[in-house]
């Protein structure tokens, strides 16, 4: 059995699937923090919305490079592209940011090219 076959299993899904959540989530509190961010005053770089998405963004981070040690990067990177889906759906669940028509159409034609790239043809 190759790496590729044996990499993508339930655990390592849910990895791969726990980081892009973190990821989405983290963009969510960066534009909640953005409101209230001002280049002009360093003070408002401590807000605790900020420090919490960059805190999120690290243990990502770090998950990540535990799925890269797991998966190649061909087979887990597509995986990104369910951000495109998570966090205009986060956005209207937190921020109640409009989740219109198209982005659904997208994101399921997202789901649709993972799938594709993750599957484990003979």
């Amino acid at each position: 059995m190759s790496r590729l076959d044996s990499a993508l299993t339930p655990s390592t899904l849910l990895l791969i699937l726990g980081t892009v959540g973190l990821l989405s989530f983290g963009q969510v509190l960066f534009k909640h923090a953005s409101v209230n961010v001002s280049l002009l005053d360093p003070r408002t770089f401590m807000s605790p919305v900020l420090i919490g998405a960059i805190a999120i963004y690290g243990v990502a981070t770090l998950a990540w490079l535990a799925v890269l040690a797991r998966v190649p990067l061909s087979l887990a990177f597509p995986f990104y592209g369910l951000g495109f889906v998570l966090v205009p759906v986060f956005a209207r669940l937190f921020l109640n940011e409009p989740l219109r028509w198209q982005v659904l159409v997208g994101g399921a034609i997202i789901l649709l090219g993972v799938s594709i790239t993750s599957w484990r043809g003979n």
